[in-house]
C-alpha cells in the first residue's frame, strides 16, 4: 500500500480496515499510533489524520466504531509509545558507540530540529511537540537520551497524550462528517500535515541560516 495514498485517503483505507477486521480495528489504531510515537525510526506515520478519520467514522453509526474505544486505543498508544521511545533514548545513551548502527537509522535533520525545539521550550516541548509531526516522535527519544527525570517526563507525556488525541478525536467526531469535510477530506488531511510541519521547516531553515553566519 502506497504510504502517500494511505495518508491522503486514510478515510477510504479505514473503511476497508473496518470492513475486513471489525473490532480488531481498535488494535490496528493502537498499533499505528504506538509505532509512530514509540519507534523513533517511524516518524512519518499519519497520527493526526488517523485519529481525525477514525473519530469521524465513530460518529457515523454504519461503521460500528465506538468513539470512547477509539479514544482509549489512541490515547493509550500515545502515552505508552512515548514511554517506550523515552527508554530507547536512554538505552542509546547508555550503550553509546556500541550501537552506532542504530544512529544511522535516525533522520539526523529531524532529530536536530527536535533538539532545537526542546532547547527553546524546555519540558513543555513534550506537550507541544505532540502536535507537530516528526517532533513528537523525536522529543521522547531526546528526553530519554538527555536523562530527564522519568517522573517529570511521564507527567508531561500523559498530559500531552490526552490533549493531542483528545483534540483530534473531538474535531473528527463533531466535524468529520460535514458534507464539505467529506468532499474535500484529502485536502483537509493535506492541510493538517502542512500546518503542523511548518514549525519543523522553520526550525530547519533557522538552523541553516545560523550555520551560514558562523562560517
Amino acid at each position: 500500500m502506497n504510504l502517500i495514498s494511505f495518508i491522503l485517503h486514510i478515510d477510504d483505507h479505514l473503511v476497508t480496515i473496518v470492513n475486513n477486521f471489525g473490532n480488531s480495528t481498535y488494535l490496528i489504531l493502537f498499533a499505528i499510533v504506538f509505532i509512530e510515537t514509540g519507534l523513533v525510526v517511524f516518524p512519518f506515520l499519519p497520527g493526526d489524520s488517523l485519529i481525525f478519520a477514525a473519530s469521524a467514522m465513530a460518529a457515523n453509526s454504519k461503521y460500528g466504531l465506538n468513539i470512547l474505544l477509539v479514544y482509549l486505543a489512541v490515547v493509550l498508544a500515545a502515552i505508552i509509545g512515548d514511554s517506550v521511545n523515552y527508554e530507547i533514548g536512554a538505552w542509546s545513551t547508555r550503550t553509546g558507540e556500541k550501537h552506532s548502527w542504530f544512529n544511522k537509522l535516525i533522520n539526523e535533520q529531524h532529530r536536530l530540529a527536535a533538539e532545537n525545539y526542546f532547547e527553546h521550550h524546555g519540558n513543555i516541548t513534550i506537550v507541544l511537540g505532540r502536535f507537530i509531526p516528526f517532533i513528537r516522535t523525536f522529543v521522547p527519544f531526546i528526553s530519554g537520551a538527555s536523562k530527564m527525570h522519568y517522573g517529570h517526563f511521564i507527567t508531561y507525556n500523559i498530559l500531552g497524550g490526552i490533549l493531542w488525541t483528545g483534540l483530534f478525536s473531538v474535531i473528527g467526531y463533531f466535524f468529520g462528517n460535514l458534507p464539505i469535510v467529506k468532499t474535500h477530506f484529502s485536502l483537509i488531511v493535506l492541510g493538517i500535515i502542512l500546518v503542523s510541519v511548518v514549525p519543523v521547516a522553520f526550525i530547519a531553515l533557522k538552523r541553516k541560516l545560523v550555520q551560514k553566519k558562523e562560517l
